[in-house]
């Protein structure tokens, strides 16, 4: 089901290449589509918003009912396991009690010479997050992206996440929102959602800020309002590498693999083995396992068009392999974890060893799940505290130190043809003068 590949082999190096191109997918058609309906939304508001999610979710929404209401927030823990409930509470304390460790202060530093240079740090005033849901909710990406602009200090935090088909919002998802304090909650998905959050309507004020994983709609969309608010990153689908030595245990691999895989197409789902032994137990494994699986048709799939497996002559080889794939989950199976970790210079989060798997990360570990995908933890972070603040600069001259780097001033600014700029020291040494 999944193929081996001898990674120094010209199939095992194409396999590489092909992987490596995951990023490059055509999605000119989807582009098209999203460019319409953020136009429309930013033209006309909540007329557009109403329309599409009629056309993409079968739901009527109105200025009525558009908002979760506090009867609602309710009725989920209502009919809620409270067993679920507390698990909720733990894992967001675990979270938060990680993401603290993450906030940074400002800072000022006074120089004997008269300078006085610092930074301030703020947090964004008003944040939207955006929650998958319809067929599929995803509490845990909520509260993965909430905890961390709760930590950095965000005043308002708004979520935007689709109805089901009777017009609701997961239980479990209201229950996340409502424990981090947040109400302000619109049954709204897709790119539509995503140009809601960042123009405003007549429903909801613009936010600062549109964070959280969705689809490739949704992705779109927050690329093409990138400028008028920010974003946390373009997140695309769910991955995972292995590195395993003969310490790795193939039934431990090949649940940790079929669990990736269950994600669905395209979910990259790889293994890098020093053992062709392992390899093959792994394979056999996979295949016992998958037919327990509630979701084998979907993994199945997945595993055949997304799936691969590498033997490598070192670990350096497999480290070599996961610096080009720059994976989103890099999970370390190792005999010493730490020692090959110097040799990992990308990846979106890293697990040590057999007993952490991807799983502990993604509910109740402590780190956000939102991390770079695609290849981009060449380039990006998991989303943490710093995603939610700003900084400013703060710096002061008095007389002697203005008087010690204005020359240098002037002549730096004229050499780029900025007179203005050096005539605005000469006009204060002039005045100096008098």
């Amino acid at each position: 089901m999944i193929k081996v590949y001898d990674y120094n082999s010209k199939p095992g190096r194409k396999k590489i290449e092909e992987i490596l191109k995951r990023t490059q997918d055509n999605n000119a058609a989807a582009l098209e589509t999203v460019q319409e309906i953020v136009s429309d939304v930013k033209e006309n508001g909540d007329k557009a918003v109403y329309k599409y999610t009629l056309k993409f979710n079968g739901i009527e929404i109105n200025n009525n009912n558009i908002r979760v209401t506090k009867n609602e927030i309710t009725e989920a823990y209502n009919k809620t396991n409270s067993e679920l409930i507390q698990v909720i509470k733990k894992s967001i304390k675990r979270v938060s009690d990680f993401h603290m460790r993450q906030k940074t202060a400002g800072w000022i530093d006074i120089f004997p010479d008269g300078e006085i240079m610092g930074q301030m740090v703020r947090p964004l005033s008003r944040v939207g997050i955006y929650c998958p849901g319809g067929k599929t909710a995803l509490p845990s990406s909520l509260l993965m992206c909430l905890v961390p602009a709760k930590v950095a200090g965000v005043d308002e935090i708004v979520v935007a996440t689709p109805p089901d088909i009777n017009g609701n919002i997961n239980s479990a998802v209201l229950i996340v929102a409502s424990e981090l304090g947040v109400n302000e909650i619109y049954k709204v998905g897709g790119a539509q959602a995503v140009a809601m959050l960042a123009f405003g309507t007549e429903s909801i004020c613009k936010v600062d800020k549109v964070a959280g994983p969705g689809s490739i709609y949704v992705a779109l969309a927050k690329k093409c309002v990138y400028g008028y608010v920010d974003i946390d990153s373009i997140a695309g689908p769910s991955e995972i590498l292995i590195i395993a030595d003969t310490k790795g245990k193939p039934e431990f691999l090949a649940a940790d693999l079929l669990a990736q895989a269950e994600h669905g197409e395209p979910a990259p789902t790889i293994l890098v083995t020093t053992s062709d032994k392992l390899a093959l137990k792994t394979m056999k494994e996979i295949e016992i396992q998958l037919k327990k699986s509630p979701r084998k048709d979907i993994i199945k799939k997945t595993l055949l068009h997304c799936g691969a497996a590498f033997i490598v002559n070192s670990l350096d080889e497999a480290a070599e392999i996961n610096n080009l794939i720059a994976p989103e989950h890099l999970s370390l199976c190792v005999k010493d974890p730490l020692m090959l970790l110097g040799k990992i210079k990308n990846a979106g989060a890293v697990f040590f060893g057999n007993y952490t798997p991807e799983a502990l990360g993604d509910y109740m570990a402590g780190p956000s799940h939102v991390l770079p995908t695609g290849g981009t933890a060449r380039f990006f972070s998991p989303l943490s505290v710093d995603d939610f603040v700003k900084k400013s600069s703060l710096l002061s001259f008095d007389k002697k130190s203005f008087i010690n780097l204005s020359n240098d001033v002037c002549l730096f600014s004229e050499a780029e043809g900025l007179h203005a700029h050096a005539n605005s020291i000469k006009i204060r040494l002039l005045n100096e003068r008098k």
